[in-house]
């Protein structure tokens, strides 16, 4: 009896090759011509039905069992976290460091390979003077209490920091100019964010810039009559974004996804410290020489300096 050719994929045809040789005395190469099989293949079936009975005889995927270069499980999530923010796969590469092939491999295998539709049209708009408007928003970060598996090189368990709780990114942009100012703080409370508030004014204010409104979503903080009186006394009108419609607040949410890209996920820190260490510098280079596309190509202070300078304005 002489095998399909299409059968060699059949347990049930490499149970009966397996037969022939074992329990009928056919030799090797004459099954093999049989089941319309290579020998050398026929010979790694009866190796495996020996070594296994039946069950060493069915389908078994090709994947190597471990890939020792496979990216990490914490970079893994700093891709997701950088796609949840709607970053395309070479803005990933860029803000990782990583390879553009090796991103969008990973961004294929975890099921994200393509961006969503958004449904709502964006709301572009621009103030003409710093000040006119600024925009404040908090990004949650969970907090780093010891090196990953990426820094020590041992399993990840060994490090595994439970518990450890969050930091609060508070982030104030103006909208003419993008000039940022970004501070970590504890929580996310009224008195923490009129804080913020109102260091965020003085820091402008050492820019020439003296806030006039304010834009904010609809959180707790921003909703307190702390905060509000708080607005009273620095003379700046509060605004806040249309019931979900976040987009409202743009420019904030597009300036965390940069500040996650430039500096919360850039580096592999050790700790919350040397990440907050490392904010000081970030904020610097985006303010005075990290190009924006949104604004001709200009780093955010040389656009002020420009309007600084117009005959008339901020004297």
């Amino acid at each position: 009896m002489t095998l399909h050719r299409n059968a060699k994929t059949c347990p049930a045809s490499r149970l009966l090759l397996c037969v022939r040789v074992i329990d009928q005395g056919w030799s090797l190469k004459a099954a093999a011509e049989a089941a319309g099989l290579s020998e050398r293949r026929a010979a790694a079936w009866v190796k495996r039905f020996r070594e296994e009975g039946a069950a060493g005889l069915e389908d078994r995927s090709s994947a190597p069992r471990r890939i020792p270069h496979r990216t990490s499980p914490e970079r893994e999530q700093a891709i997701l976290a950088l796609r949840d923010l709607r970053f395309t796969a070479a803005e990933i590469a860029e803000a990782l460091g990583m390879a553009h092939s090796t991103v969008s491999a990973v961004l294929k295998r975890l099921g994200r390979g393509r961006l969503a539709r958004v449904s709502e049209p964006e709301n572009r708009y621009e103030r003409a003077r710093p000040g006119e408007l600024i925009h404040v928003d908090v990004k949650k970060l969970g907090r780093i209490e010891a090196p990953g598996h990426r820094i020590t090189g041992r399993h990840p368990g060994h490090y595994r920091s439970r518990g450890a709780g969050w930091e609060y990114v508070h982030v104030c942009v103006d909208d003419c100019t993008r000039i940022a100012h970004v501070e970590v703080l504890a929580d996310e409370r009224p008195e923490t964010a009129v804080g913020f508030l109102r260091r965020a004014v003085a820091v402008f204010a050492g820019y020439g810039i003296r806030v006039e409104r304010l834009m904010t979503d609809n959180g707790n903080p921003y909703r307190s009559r702390l905060h509000a009186q708080a607005c009273r006394e620095l003379g700046i009108r509060h605004l806040r974004t249309d019931a979900y419609r976040p987009r409202t607040n743009g420019k904030a949410e597009r300036f965390i996804r940069t500040l996650l890209g430039g500096w919360a996920y850039r580096h592999a820190y050790r700790s919350s410290a040397e990440r907050i260490g490392a904010l000081g510098p970030f904020l610097d280079f985006y303010n005075r020489r990290r190009p924006h596309r949104g604004i001709g190509g200009r780093a955010p202070a040389a656009k002020l300096s420009e309007l600084m300078n117009v005959a008339g304005a901020y004297s």
